[in-house]
This record gives structure tokens, sequence and C-alpha cells, in this order.
């Protein structure tokens, strides 16, 4: 099978992250976690006090802050700086500040520019919001995957448990619901389905089932 490029577009809580790492490891692919870099720079804009209506103190931190990933075995490592995020960035702050932070033009075009040339090699694997549409509009597989609002907020609302959390299954759904109509109508690259991409409902599908979807598709364009 030849080395592909996957873009894999979805909105919050589909899942795109799991599938794409679990496809990466079983084919040997890099997997890059674009939403991760979005969600760094959002914890270095809470970090450093930044008020994102300030377009000039934006356009400082953007041309100054250096995001890193570090490709694992079992996940990516994100660093600002010298400074290990992987954990912080998934904290309830970062999630409820991140879409209007990646809403921010100067914010998308530097990290668009930095996954495009992560991903001209081939053998990638990303996810995003607008993988198939901005950052790599000839992947050679696009994936749009979705699920509902009621699945999407009962998996948060599981994770969220198992971790000792307290947020409420409707504050969960209410939050996904919100994200997905930012997402969707932000002027700066928003959420939408490439018109060759291939739509993956997985709202009763589980993680490995989601991805032996995929893999069939990536099979059949190999």
């Amino acid at each position: 099978m030849k080395k592909l490029t996957i873009a894999i577009d979805g909105p919050a809580g589909a899942g795109k992250s799991s599938v794409a790492k679990l496809l990466a490891n079983k084919v040997g692919y890099l997997y890059i976690d674009t939403g991760a870099m979005y969600r760094a720079f959002t914890w270095a804009v809470l970090e450093n006090g930044v008020d994102i209506a300030d377009d000039k103190a934006v356009k400082a931190l953007v041309d100054s802050v250096d995001i890193r990933l570090e490709p694992m075995a079992d996940l990516c490592r994100v660093y600002v700086g010298t400074t290990e995020v992987t954990e912080a960035i998934r904290t309830q702050r970062v999630s409820s500040h991140v879409s209007s932070v990646a809403a921010l033009a100067v914010v998308r075009q530097k990290l668009v520019k930095l996954q495009k040339a992560m991903a001209k090699e081939g053998g990638v694997i990303l996810d995003g919001r607008d993988i198939g549409t901005v950052v790599l509009p000839d992947a050679d597989l696009k994936i749009f995957l979705t699920a509902s609002v009621a699945s999407r907020a009962q998996r948060r609302y599981l994770e969220v448990k198992a971790k000792g959390g307290s947020e409420s299954y409707d504050d969960i759904a209410a939050s996904i619901a919100a994200r997905d109509d930012m997402d969707s109508h932000r002027q700066e690259s928003p959420l939408k389905k490439a018109d060759d991409a291939v739509v993956v409902d997985n709202s009763d599908l589980d993680l490995q089932q989601t991805a032996d979807v995929i893999l069939g598709l990536m099979k059949e364009r190999g």
C-alpha cells in the first residue's frame, strides 16, 4: 500500500484524534494532531493573559511562541517552548476558549503553514476542522467523521467521569452544540465537509469499528 496523505475532519467529540492515532499505529504513519496545536496556542494565550481582541498582542504571541509536536507510540507529546503541555491543553479551561482562539486568522495562518510543511512527505494522518478543505486540499483520502450530539456528549461524559470530573452530561452536550455552531460559522476556515470527502457517521460504531471502516477506504485508495 503506497504512503497516503489522510485528512480527517469533523466536529468536536467525533473521535477524530483517537481514530487517527489508532490508524497511524496500525499502518506505521505519522499522526499530526492539529487540534493539539490550536489547544497549545490557546494555552499560551491564557497563560500570558493575552486579550484575543487585541490584534497586536495576539500577533506578537504568534510570532514568539514555538509549538512543537513529538509523536510517540501511544500519544503525541505537545510542547510550548520547552514546557510540555500534553495534559494541560486538555482541561475544560482550554476547551472553552479554543474555538475563539482558533477562529483568529493570524493564528490559523501560522499553524496551517506549519501543518502543510509537516505533511509534505506523505505517510501522514492529520485531523482537525479544515484539513481536507484548507490544509491538505489534495489529500489522497478525505474523511468527514461525525456523530450525533447525543453520542458525542455521552462519550465525553464517560471520559470526564472516569477521570473524576464533575461536569454534567447536559453541560457537555450544550458545550458541544455551541462549539459546533461556532466552528461551522466562523469566518476563517469554518468546519465544512470537503466536496470529495467520504462521510463516516460513527454514532453507533466503537473506535475499532470506525478505524476498520477508514482502513478499508485507505486500502481502496492505496
